[in-house]
Order: C-alpha cells, then structure tokens, then sequence
C-alpha cells in the first residue's frame, strides 16, 4: 500500500472531495481505504458480529458504531415474547452483540428507536461530508446530506467493525440535473421512479449520483432522502445532494449534531463541499421538472413506472427482445391485461412507511388525502421511528389514518422487507410507499405497486390505483 496524497487543484465534485477527505490509503490496483465516520448495524449484522467474536475481537471504535433495531421488529406489539421466537430471537441477539461491544443502541426500549435511514438523519447522526456504511442497501438515503453513503455486505461489515476502515474502488460520477417545477401532486418519490424509469434499474450501475439542479434544490430535507434512498434502485453506488441552507437549518438542534463553536467550525467546512463549477462528470443526465407528474409502477423492478394516467405496455409491441420479455413475465406475474388503464387497476390493501416514505411530511401527505374520507381496502401504517410517531399523533394524524379505517402500527421497517410478521398475501395487489416491488418482496406472490404516499392514499379510498391530483381538486 502507497499512503493518499492530495490529488491535483482540478475543480471536484462532491463526491471527489468527500472521497479524498477519507482517503487513508491507495493500493497498486487502485483501491482505496476508506476511514468510516459513522457505522450503522441492524440485526441482520449478527453474521459480522460473529466472525469478530471468533476471532477474539471487539468493535475497534463503538463510539463510531450505532446499532437500530429495524428489519426484524414487530409493529403490532412490542413484546417480543408474543411474537415469532425466531424474529424474537433476532432482536435480542442484536441487543446482546450491541451490549458486549459497548455500542449505542437504539432498541425497543429506546424512544428513538425506528428505521435506520430515518433516525440517522433524525438524530443528526448523519451530517455532510461524512462516509457511512450499514448492512443495508438503502444507506444510500444518507447522501441527501452530501454525506458518502452506501450499503456493505456481511464480510465488509465485520472489516469496519473490526477497523473503522473499508477496501472500496472508486466508481464513475454520474450528474442528474433536473430544473422546474414538477407537475401539481407530483413529489420526491415520483421524481426518483421517473428518473429510474428513464434510466433504468441498471442505468446507474457503476457510478456516484449526484442529483442537481432547481428541481432539486426545492425538495425539502424528507424529500431529498427520499430521493438518495432511490438512487440505487438505478444501480447507483450511492446518490449525493450538496449540502446548503436547507441542510444546515434541519441539522439544527439535532442531538448529535455539532452545536455553538463547533457547527460554525463544522458549517464552514461543509460549504466547500459543493461540486466546483467546472468539475467534470463521466457522465450527465438532464430532464426537466415539468415532466414529473404522479407515477406507479406496473410491473416487478422500479424501472417498471408510469404515469397512473398511462396503460399497462403491451409486451408484444415492445421492439427490444430483452424488454419485451421482462415485460411479459411482469405482466404475468403481476396479474395484469396489456392495454389495460392503471386506473383500472383494483388493489387489495395499502401500505405507507419503510425509510423510503415514513416521515412526517410523508404522513402528513397521505393524511391531507384521507382526511374526512373512508378507505375501501384495509391498510397499515407505520412510521419511520417513534419520534415521528410520537408527533403524528400529537398533530392528529394518526387520529385521520385510524378514522379512515387503516391499522396505526409502531415504527419499523414493517410490510416494506416481509421479515417481521407484517405481510402481503399471496396474490393480493398492495399499493405501497416502500422502494422495491421485486416478485415476493412484500410476501411470497405480493403484488406490489410503488408510488409515494398521497397516492397511496388515494387508492386507498379509491380502492384501485388513482390520479391523486383528481383528489385534490376535489379537496379544494
């Protein structure tokens, strides 16, 4: 290994500059170490966990190291001794790994407790330029800060835990830029599945996203995760947003986040972080915001999206051989008639949560929809943490989803993963908020449509697929 040295005073990107600042050393092949600021683990890290108790080991810096009960925590009750003994099992394991290592967990116990994509940045955990890994591919979400974030596998885990150090090559840079105001109803979730309708679920493969331009720049904080949290559904290695005033005003007061002295020190690093203006892309991607309008998938990858005002492809009149053929084997498995109007689509039961859209401005979307109205369908909704859920009721949310007829469950990664107990019926079609819509990701033959929470609210009255923009005209 050659120690880093400072690269050359060319103009950088985001990406470059957090890249460089983490730089401990470079291989002959090119790889990087990376020094990790912040390591998040859930407990599905319990394999990593073991491979350094093997080795006699302990976490090398647990003041570095979070632990969030997530993935496998029921939403209906939180005793654990009235659930499944094998998701039981999994939460106290990760209590245990946590408490032998002298790690901070946020568990069940905790008031702060929820997923780990939310309360990261809720908790001003996660803060701009830092480098952040987690067992988890959504760490993505994180990058909203300008933060260099993404998911590692079990066999990485147990390095950072071991190190606070990661092997990693460097990817390509990718700019998104997009500019103008979206179309009415159209928000950071229909942003992201528009882009990876346009791109692909691979069209990103390879590279750092960052997201740029005016469109960009006026999604609030929630919205801006919700986009980063997306950018791998594209391929990307991670998804990044420049840091700026709506950044710096969310971070304050956070409890973790640097407060007197140390922000103003902390404020005057993270605005050099911002690409240079002649900083070059390997690639560029550019749409206009006007074309972003509410948008659902139809079939079983993200990149599978429309309009909810378009028809379900008709395979058949697809050109590329490929395409054609995921698209029949969506269609199928997805219950659908080619030519058929998504609008026309009936659906069995909602879901609004999972790090993708569980955060207060997320409810307080879909509460905007229901309120006063009655779901046709059953539904679940869990927020993002406890905090959130804590606030929702305070403002009379959870008061509307429960009037409205759908299940206010507590935080976790809930019906999104379909590991704790919160499933989608074989052959049941769910209108939901999360981030995949893979075959048997909600449950083993769940149908899964993806769209952010307002119109998951509007086919939860509805009760088929629907245009929220006609819901809020009929609101006004």
């Amino acid at each position: 290994m050659v120690s880093h040295t400072s690269a050359s005073d060319a103009p950088k990107t985001l990406f470059d500059k957090v890249w460089d600042d983490h730089v401990v050393a470079t291989r002959e092949d090119g790889a990087a170490l990376l020094w990790i600021d912040r390591h998040f683990v859930h407990e599905g890290s319990h394999h990593a966990f073991r491979k350094i108790a093997e080795r006699g080991a302990k976490v090398a810096h647990p003041e570095l190291t979070f632990g969030v009960a997530d993935h496998y925590v029921p939403t209906r009750t939180r005793d654990l001794s009235a659930v499944d003994h094998a998701v039981a099992d999994m939460v106290a394991r990760l209590s245990d790994n946590c408490a032998a290592n002298g790690v901070r967990l946020f568990g069940l116990d905790d008031p702060r407790q929820g997923i780990v994509h939310v309360v990261g940045p809720e908790q001003g955990l996660t803060l701009p330029g830092l480098s952040m890994v987690c067992g988890d591919s959504h760490t993505s979400t994180h990058g909203a800060f300008g933060a260099l974030a993404f998911g590692i596998g079990a066999s990485e885990v147990a390095h950072v835990l071991l190190t606070q150090t990661l092997w990693q090559r460097q990817p390509k840079r990718l700019k998104i830029r997009v500019d103008g105001a979206m179309a009415p109803g159209a928000t950071a979730k229909d942003l992201a599945l528009t882009i990876i309708a346009r791109i692909g679920a691979d069209g990103a493969h390879g590279h750092a996203i960052e997201f740029a331009g005016s469109t960009v720049e006026a999604l609030s904080m929630e919205g801006r995760l919700t986009l980063c949290n997306l950018s791998i559904e594209s391929g990307g290695r991670c998804g990044m947003i420049a840091p700026d005033d709506t950044t710096f005003a969310y971070l304050a007061g956070r409890p973790f986040a640097p407060a007197g002295e140390a922000l103003e020190r902390a404020m005057s690093y993270w605005r050099t972080l911002p690409s240079d203006p002649d900083a070059a892309f390997d690639r560029e991607i550019v749409l206009d915001g006007g074309e972003v309008v509410p948008i659902v998938t139809w079939g079983i990858s993200p990149e599978d999206a429309l309009p909810v005002t378009e028809t379900v492809p008709d395979p058949n009149r697809i050109a590329d051989p490929a395409r054609a053929a995921h698209a029949r084997e969506a269609v199928g498995y997805m219950g659908l008639v080619p030519g058929q109007k998504l609008t026309d689509v009936a659906v069995d039961r909602v879901f609004i949560g999972s790090c993708t859209n569980s955060r207060i401005e997320d409810l307080r979307a879909a509460a905007a929809i229901l309120a006063g109205r009655k779901a046709r369908v059953p539904g679940l909704v869990s927020p993002g943490s406890s905090q959130i859920k804590r606030q929702a009721e305070e403002e009379g949310l959870a008061e509307i989803f429960t009037a409205a007829g759908l299940d206010w469950v507590e935080s976790g990664c809930s019906m999104c993963v379909g590991m704790n107990g919160d499933l989608v019926a074989a052959g049941e079609r769910c209108a939901s908020t999360t981030n995949r819509n893979f075959k048997g990701r909600q449950g083993k033959g769940a149908r899964t449509h993806l769209m952010s929470p307002a119109m998951v609210a509007a086919a939860a009255v509805t009760g088929h697929l629907a245009d929220v923009r006609t819901l809020l005209r009929e609101t006004v």
